[in-house]
């Protein structure tokens, strides 16, 4: 049977995340043609903690996704539980941001996501999974082969790709753009429980995460509210050499033995569905983001927040500047002046994110010294004024410039952290260009 003909579009989008399908929207929003392709089938689960901050919120209604309708749960803030002391605290008051966050299950949001998507007019094929990049002669991306139903190959042309495929970056890897091993990398896992904490206004975050032998580790563990009956449990740790060999799922295990038997998560029949793991990669650990027509946005680049976890957010806000610089570039002739156009995306991903993130690898790095983790949790929650700062700090809230005085030393704080000088989106020294790929014009 001859191959079928490729099917062509102006941006092809490999992975239909929360990431990918911004990407998408806002690209078919620009009135370019979109093929968003992902391998699942839609509802599909995900690893995650499925809370949203207000930074993400901002990226929801920027879209026009109405966060009152049903299936949302608001939250008012975060409530700290640290060596048997509790602290309360709203999300901070911001110009830029909504006071509120929210929770929903990434088997929903995502759908969600991937259909406003195609609302827009984004062209979305399930069940198709990226095989591979398309090069043409000179190794530049010009498409992929993918693999669909009953492993029926087919073929996507586009002179730019995006890729959303997640944590384990295949197509970057296949370009030859290789996870930094020095940059931080966490572990978490998560589990539903039916709890009467669902309708709690709060998302409940512990800093004294330990493990049996009562060691602090670098990492939290949460209970975030869904509002259905259900709470989404699990915890993150940072992986380090100094921390040691952490079994997570174990370190669950002996955490919630550490709740109140009133809130049902100590009762396996409470459960709902598996306990599920993933890797979340930190702080920028692949570079670059571009690379001879590929784009890499979210889990793809390496993007979750090394301060806090947090990955959803800067998935959609890579993906909203992505397909802001594809609109402008495929509005210029192929060749020079459009490849200037495409550079402008690494290095505005470095000036936006660059100083916050290295600032951040620092914290992470201090964490995983058990002396400093065991002083943080021994102090945190006693001062509402400092926990109020590390909010701001950790979860990235601030006004800019600021409005008041915390915003301002946060501000400066990120301001006078050195610049990453690898964050251009420069080739490393040694880095072949491409690796071996399917090297023709798709037909």
């Amino acid at each position: 049977m001859s191959r079928p003909a490729a099917e062509r579009a102006q941006v092809i989008v490999v992975g239909a995340g929360p990431g990918g399908s911004t990407a998408a929207w806002h690209l078919a929003r620009q009135g370019l043609s979109v093929a968003l392709l992902e391998k699942s089938e839609f509802p599909r689960e995900k690893v995650c903690g499925d809370g949203l901050t207000p930074r993400a919120v901002r990226q929801l209604v920027r879209m026009g996704i109405d966060t009152s309708a049903p299936g949302w749960m608001r939250n008012r803030g975060l409530r700290f539980v640290s060596r048997g002391r509790t602290l309360e605290l709203d999300w901070p008051e911001c110009s830029a941001f909504p006071a509120y966050g929210l929770t929903r299950t990434r088997e929903d949001f995502d759908q969600l996501l991937a259909r406003h998507a195609e609302a827009a007019g984004a062209r979305l094929h399930t069940r198709t999974k990226v095989t591979g990049p398309l090069l043409d002669r000179a190794g530049r991306v010009v498409g992929v082969s993918t693999a669909g139903p009953g492993g029926r190959e087919r073929d996507f042309a586009a002179p730019l790709v995006i890729a959303a495929d997640g944590v384990a970056g295949r197509l970057a890897v296949s370009m030859g753009i290789e996870r930094l091993r020095k940059r931080p990398v966490g572990t978490a896992v998560r589990r539903y429980f039916h709890s009467a904490r669902h309708l709690d206004p709060y998302l409940e975050s512990w800093l004294d995460l330990r493990r049996e032998d009562g060691r602090i580790l670098p990492g939290y563990s949460w209970i975030f509210p869904l509002g259905d009956g259900r709470v989404n449990v699990g915890l993150g740790v940072l992986n380090d050499s100094r921390t040691g060999a952490i079994q997570t799922r174990r370190l669950l295990e002996t955490w919630l033995a550490r709740t109140p038997a009133a809130w049902g998560l100590r009762e396996p029949g409470n459960a709902e569905g598996p306990l599920r793991g993933a890797a979340l990669p930190m702080g920028f650990n692949r570079l670059p983001h571009y690379r001879d027509g590929l784009l890499l946005i979210g889990d793809a680049g390496g993007m979750v927040n090394p301060c806090n976890g947090e990955g959803i957010t800067y998935a959609m806000e890579s993906a909203e500047l992505a397909a802001d610089v594809a609109g402008q570039a495929l509005a210029r002739p192929a060749g020079p002046a459009r490849e200037r156009a495409l550079e402008h995306y690494p290095a505005q991903m470095a000036y936006r994110l660059g100083r916050y993130y290295r600032l951040g690898r620092g914290f992470s790095a201090l964490m995983a010294r058990p002396a400093f983790t065991s002083l943080v949790t021994q102090h945190a929650v006693r001062s509402p004024g400092a926990m109020r700062f590390m909010v701001r700090l950790l979860s990235n809230l601030t006004d800019r410039p600021g409005t008041d005085a915390m915003d301002h030393l946060v501000n400066a704080l990120i301001r006078v952290t050195p610049s990453p000088a690898d964050h251009a989106g420069r080739r490393f020294a040694g880095a072949p260009s491409v690796r071996p790929g399917r090297s023709r014009v798709p037909g």
